[in-house]
């Protein structure tokens, strides 16, 4: 594929190429492979060394190009959005806009969310009716917003994806609950919380979905431990990374 090539398919937003230099943030660094450390290392990749990286804040227009001059339904997504919070007085709701790989995303802040959701449920223009999952995901190197929750949107009348993406702090791990909004988030959230340790405020029934209702900790995090955990029912346990055999 051609330079040339590559620059339609971007201007189309069916771009599967890494994001040019300058376009990402770095929030942190990865060593080795697989993360654990403290062990003999048996893969031989231990000296790697690797950026964290998530794509930066976009610019507009956010596209993708529609052809004619146009620049696609993102930006109306945005403006309409951008109208109605106006309306609201929560102008600065969205952090930032991201669009990465041909898809988009609203950094919200927590404290807004309930009022965006809505928003993008009820306004003719954005009609976002449907929330299909909430995703957690534990980044410990962004100071102050170490734990995301991801929401998926998609709007049946308008045929669209969008997802909403919220940070709070490790020390701090509340958000909103959606579920008086979209009623579907009931057992994602559930499932977030049990898996990342996200509380969400105001659901009506916040209880493990997967472990027992006794397991300590939420087995998704990044810093949780890799072995030594008893294996439930069974008697036995797993020896921590440090404890297992290494080669030489």
């Amino acid at each position: 594929m051609t330079s040339d090539d590559k620059h339609d398919y971007a201007s189309t937003g069916r771009s599967h190429v890494p994001a040019e230099s300058g376009e990402v943030e770095q929030i942190g660094e990865r060593r080795g492979m697989f993360g654990a450390s403290g062990s003999g290392d048996t893969s031989g990749y231990g000296g790697l060394v690797a950026p964290i990286e998530y794509p930066g804040p976009s610019d507009r227009p956010y596209g993708p190009s529609t052809g004619s001059g146009g620049t696609g339904w993102f930006d109306d997504v945005a403006d309409a959005l951008a109208t109605r919070l106006g309306e609201s007085g929560i102008e600065t709701a969205v952090e930032k806009v991201v669009v990465h790989r041909g898809e988009i995303t609203f950094h919200v802040r927590r404290e807004d969310l309930l009022t965006v959701a809505r928003h993008l449920r009820d306004d003719p223009d954005l009609r976002f009716e449907l929330l299909s999952g909430v995703s957690g995901v534990h980044y410990p190197d962004d100071t102050d917003r170490e734990l995301h929750a991801v929401y998926h949107l998609l709007s049946m009348t308008h045929n669209r994806r969008i997802r909403l993406e919220v940070g709070c702090p490790d020390t701090d791990r509340h958000l909103p609950s959606l579920v008086p909004v979209y009623p579907t988030a009931d057992w994602h959230e559930r499932e977030t919380w049990d898996m990342f340790g996200i509380e969400f405020d105001g659901h009506p029934a916040l209880a493990r979905i997967l472990m027992p209702d006794d397991w300590p900790g939420h087995p998704q995090r990044k810093d949780y431990p890799l072995g030594g955990i008893p294996v439930e029912y069974k008697g036995g346990s797993i020896p921590p990374p440090d404890q297992r055999r290494s080669y030489n």
